[in-house]
This record gives C-alpha cells, structure tokens and sequence, in this order.
C-alpha cells in the first residue's frame, strides 16, 4: 500500500509505550498494513498505544490478541475492533498472516462537532467497556466490510477514499450498536488501571537491563505491591515478575542478531539477567532453542 504503510505498524513508542508513527496523512488519516508472522520472524507486536481506532483480520493463521481485561484468540477469518487509546499486545500462535487498518475517528466524523461524532463515535470511544471487540469469521457481512476497504485503499482505485470511509462507517455503526447498552453505563476502574499501566510498562521497558524489584515497579504508579500485582493481573492476565522476564527475553533475541561479536553471557547482562545459565534455560522455555540456536538458524535465513 503505497504512502500508508507496509512495515511492521508498531514503530517507535514514547515513555508512555504511545506509538509515534503516523497512520496515514492529514488528508487522509487512514493507514493500511499486511506481514507475516512466523518462526523466522518476530512472533510478536509489544504492548503499545496509539489515539486511532484500529481493525485487526486474520487472513490465515492464529494470533492472540490482548487488551487490558481481554484475550481474543483469532483465527482465520476472523476480525477484532480496537479502540483507541488502548493498550494492546499481539503473538502469532504459531503463525499468522495479518491485515490491520488504524484510522482516525475523523476519517468517519469530519469535525468533532458533527453529527458522526457528537452521536455515535465519540460516546463509543469514550466508553470504558469498549476496548476491544471480537467479530468472528461467521460475521460474513463484517469480513467483506473488511476487505473491501483493504483491497481499495491497497489498489488506490479512482475515489478509494470514499469506499474506505463508507466500510469503516458500516463497520464501526456495527460496533455502536453492539455497544449501546455499556455507552450508558458509569465508568469502572479500568481507565485508573490503563494509565497505571501504561506508567508500569514504560519503566519496565526503559530499565529492564537492570536490577527491578516489585516494590521498583510499583512505586513507578505510587501504590503498593498487592495493588501493582493485582493490576497485572487484571490488566495483561500475569505478574509484573512474568512480563519483565518475557520482555528481557525478547530484547535479547533482538541483541542475538544485531551484536553477533557479543557472547551469550556478555547478551545475558545486557538484558538484566545476572547469571548466563539461567538466562539459557528461560531462553529455552520461551523459544524453545538455545541462544545459540537461535542465532544460528536466524543468521542464516
């Protein structure tokens, strides 16, 4: 998709794990992307964020796809609705061919004051029971919506931008209506969660190298080590302990290929584990090879 973006859509993120990139173009705030997971590429998209709505298909495979409260276990066919502003972390189970579109409530709305807006969108993304929602494969009507304006914005055909806007409206009217009763309901916890969580994530990822205690973590949000595991849990479904050793785990895959003169142990280090024997066995455990393994069936892909 020419000018809206085939790369791998999770660029660089900012201390608060909020995406950087641009989605599309003020013009046309609507940004299409299509890869591949699978064993010889990163199976996995890192907790992140961004302010656009985004629409996630499985064209063949399996994805996991998590939120804050929520797991979705996608197959092939089948569709998930993000809302903005919510965090959320994919891994290819064990392969996936994914087609995602992130766009601006504004494609839809036009201004903030219209009808669109004040109406429908606006209560849909603001309303704390709509962080993400499940349409399987069996939605045909939904999967057609879908690819319809995928294949267009790909092709750029004469006045793309109007059908893409009317698949996304159709879409997201869907999504309202699924919706209605929790628009009206009182907000929850969970807005006090997300933010708290987005303030743990972003410590984790900018000191993972080194020694991180729970009390460390906590304190990043300023409340207690039950409240921080509680929060986790409630979040992201494992403790505070299991992310950062899954994160540091990821980033030496990445320090495996990119510092092929650095040993396993001086890798280890650099990813916050102390001894080099317990970081192979972890390494092991999650990727099901040895650090040398790895390296070596990458190198040579």
């Amino acid at each position: 998709m020419k000018g809206k973006g085939t790369e791998k859509k999770c660029g660089d993120i900012d201390d608060n794990q909020k995406e950087l990139i641009p989605h599309g173009t003020i013009e046309f705030p609507c940004a299409g992307y299509e890869y591949q997971y699978t064993e010889e590429t990163e199976l996995f998209i890192p907790w992140h964020w961004h302010e656009e709505f985004e629409i996630n298909y499985v064209k063949e495979g399996a994805l996991k796809l998590q939120i804050p409260y929520q797991e979705f276990f996608m197959r092939t066919g089948d569709l998930a609705v993000l809302n903005g502003n919510i965090l959320h972390y994919a891994e290819a189970s064990p392969y996936c061919e994914l087609q995602s579109l992130v766009f601006s409530p504004l494609l839809l709305t036009g201004s903030a004051a219209s009808a669109f807006s004040v109406k429908y969108l606006k209560p849909l993304s603001s309303c704390g029971a709509f962080g993400g929602l499940f349409i399987p494969a069996e939605d045909r009507e939904a999967g057609e919506w879908f690819r319809k304006a995928f294949s267009v914005l790909r092709s750029e055909e004469f006045g793309y931008e109007f059908i893409v806007r009317e698949q996304l409206s159709k879409m997201m009217l869907k999504i309202f209506k699924r919706m209605e009763e929790q628009i009206l309901l009182p907000e929850t916890t969970q807005n006090m969660d997300t933010f708290r969580m987005e303030q743990m994530l972003a410590f984790i990822h900018d000191h993972y190298e080194e020694y991180i205690s729970l009390t460390d973590i906590a304190a990043v949000s300023g409340i207690g080590e039950r409240e921080c595991l509680r929060c986790f849990k409630r979040t992201i479904g494992e403790s505070p302990v299991q992310y950062l050793l899954k994160y540091r785990l990821m980033q030496s895959a990445g320090l495996l290929l990119s510092r092929t003169s650095d040993s396993i142990s001086d890798i280890a280090s650099a990813c916050g584990f102390d001894y080099p024997s317990y970081y192979a066995r972890q390494f092991k455990r999650f990727y099901q090879c040895t650090p040398k393994e790895y390296r070596k069936k990458r190198n040579l892909s």
